[in-house]
């Protein structure tokens, strides 16, 4: 299929999720950086799915993010005040370089950069995206992807064509705006707590474009993403 459908964590083992689905968005490296020995463990176990890693938060989030109650990475206080919102330092510079490593130790297709509702579409919150994106190397064959939450308009627009970042969106709240491909990542309707019913899963086969990847990121992900699929299948 044109349509790739997974799941964004690890909901059953990895032997399960490379025999039923396509893709599957690591989580772990937003929280930590996973030991080259488990990465290589990880794509032996799943050989056949598309990999995409998502950055760690200290890159994108800033240390008041309460996500950081999950990170598993010990940091100074000097440290802290340099983690988050795409800041150009010798800590994102490593963390961007471990997360690279891991995306190509995966052989991954895509390296997801997300960003919390706090980091709002300001001038210098722009700048600092342009700036980091213009100095880190990004090797051939990994595409960058960008989920900018509540970004809009024709400055995300020109940001995302001018860095050659794909825009990322929950197709049921808002429309991407840039990218060759298409990267949804499905939030559940109102909450993370949630099941997509059959209609639901019916409109994303009648929006999904060709060459489209789908990730479910609810609470009954595996179920939606397994469903879908056979969805598109039979209609092949």
């Amino acid at each position: 299929m044109s349509i790739k459908v997974g799941v964004c964590g690890f909901p059953a083992s990895l032997e399960k999720l490379n025999e039923l689905l396509d893709v599957i968005e690591v989580q772990k490296t937003f929280y930590t950086i996973p030991g080259t020995k488990a990465v290589e463990n990880w794509k032996k176990k799943a050989p056949k799915v598309i990999w995409s890693v998502k950055a760690n938060q200290i890159i994108t989030h800033s240390i008041s993010s309460p996500t950081y109650r999950k990170c598993n990475l010990k940091l100074t206080e000097e440290e802290r005040t340099m983690a988050g919102e795409f800041k150009l330092n010798e800590l994102t510079m490593k963390i961007y370089q471990n997360i690279l490593e891991i995306g190509l130790t995966l052989d991954a297709r895509f390296i997801l950069f997300q960003t919390p509702l706090s980091f709002k579409m300001t001038k210098e919150n722009v700048e600092r995206i342009y700036k980091f994106f213009e100095t880190v190397k990004r090797p051939p064959g990994i595409k960058f992807l960008l989920e900018p939450r509540g970004w809009g308009g024709d400055t995300l627009k020109k940001l995302l064509e001018e860095l050659s970042l794909i825009h990322v969106v929950d197709p049921f709240k808002e429309k991407k705006v840039y990218g060759d491909i298409t990267y949804y990542r499905l939030h559940g309707v109102g909450g993370y707590r949630y099941s997509y019913s059959e209609g639901e899963l019916f409109n994303l086969k009648e929006i999904a474009e060709d060459n489209s990847y789908i990730l479910f990121n609810n609470t009954d992900m595996l179920n939606n993403a397994v469903a879908l699929r056979k969805l598109l299948l039979s209609s092949y």
